[in-house]
């Protein structure tokens, strides 16, 4: 979800609604459609990616009829220089800071929405290759 401007994801923005997923490395699709991982720098490594989720119902399987799931979705921004290398078109929000989590958890909208930025292109190095079989 990148456009958080859209009356489509508004309803979903508040901090009833978001959530984090703790990471240790993450792939995007390379040119040649392999994953390619990243990992943070440093001393750093637990990372948390700022996301939305919601009760959702709807038919997903008409055996199994109508059922609530819950559904959730990364906030995306622009890519660092790191990733844009591999994935020129977005990148997660990655949160690195305790209070960075806390304010995408709490704040109010605005406040939240400010961390949608692309992590420091120190922040994050390629990982490893891996081969799909």
């Amino acid at each position: 979800m990148r456009n958080t401007l859209s009356p489509h994801w508004r309803r979903w923005l508040g901090p009833e609604n978001r959530c984090v997923v703790p990471f240790t490395t993450f792939s995007e699709p390379g040119k040649d459609k392999k994953p390619v991982w990243f990992e943070l720098t440093g001393d750093q490594q637990l990372g948390f990616f700022a996301g939305i989720w919601t009760p959702w119902t709807s038919v997903r399987k008409v055996k199994d009829g109508e059922t609530t799931d819950n559904l959730f979705g990364f906030l995306t921004c622009e890519p660092n220089a790191v990733v844009g290398a591999v994935h020129p078109k977005a990148m997660p929000v990655i949160l690195t800071k305790m209070d960075e989590v806390e304010a995408w958890l709490m704040a109010p909208r605005d406040a939240a929405l400010a961390l949608q930025r692309p992590l420091d292109d120190n922040s994050l190095r390629l990982a490893l290759r891996m081969e799909l079989r």
